[in-house]
């Protein structure tokens, strides 16, 4: 799986960077692969096929947000980007926002979220005023926040996946 959000994330950054609003392709170790971009919000949207199934994902700033169940924005965040993606029985979010809340605010909020989803935080580092929290659950839930702070603003990037039917 990791593999395939990889190549599909590669191609949403090629996507960006070119002036084209859809495009497929095919490389070899891909079967199909293909994006869009619309141009009014700017969101892309693409599928990538391979031997490890389909994969797909959204990207953009108003990408509805769809956590996981028992995780949520964080009260009062701006989002910037939100990425959602799947792959046959796995799923998951990628949200980058921007709060007036201290990192460690940010940071203490997620865990609780990650503990009642049964995520056991197995990295934990605070970095020049910035937190960093990751883990995994037994069932392949898996979670990781970083979050900084400059001036006024803190900006966050949360991920957390899950495997589907567990």
């Amino acid at each position: 799986m990791r593999r395939s959000i990889a190549i599909l994330t590669a191609a949403l950054c090629l996507s960006a960077c070119n002036s084209e609003t859809s495009e497929t392709a095919e490389a070899e170790d891909l079967d199909t692969s293909s994006y869009t971009i619309d141009e009014k919000s700017g969101e892309t949207t693409a599928t990538i096929t391979t031997e490890d199934g389909v994969a797909t994902m959204r990207s953009g700033e108003s990408v509805p947000v769809d956590l996981p169940e028992g995780f949520s924005l964080f009260p009062g965040a701006q989002v910037n980007n939100n990425t959602t993606f799947s792959l046959d029985d796995s799923r998951g979010a990628m949200i980058m926002f921007q709060s007036d809340a201290e990192p460690q605010a940010i940071a203490d909020f997620y865990r609780k979220q990650a503990e009642a989803a049964r995520i056991e935080i197995e990295v934990e580092l605070s970095i020049n005023g910035g937190k960093t929290l990751g883990g995994e659950s037994e069932s392949g839930r898996t979670f990781t926040l970083n979050a900084s702070r400059e001036g006024e603003t803190t900006s966050a990037q949360l991920m957390v996946g899950e495997k589907l039917g567990r």
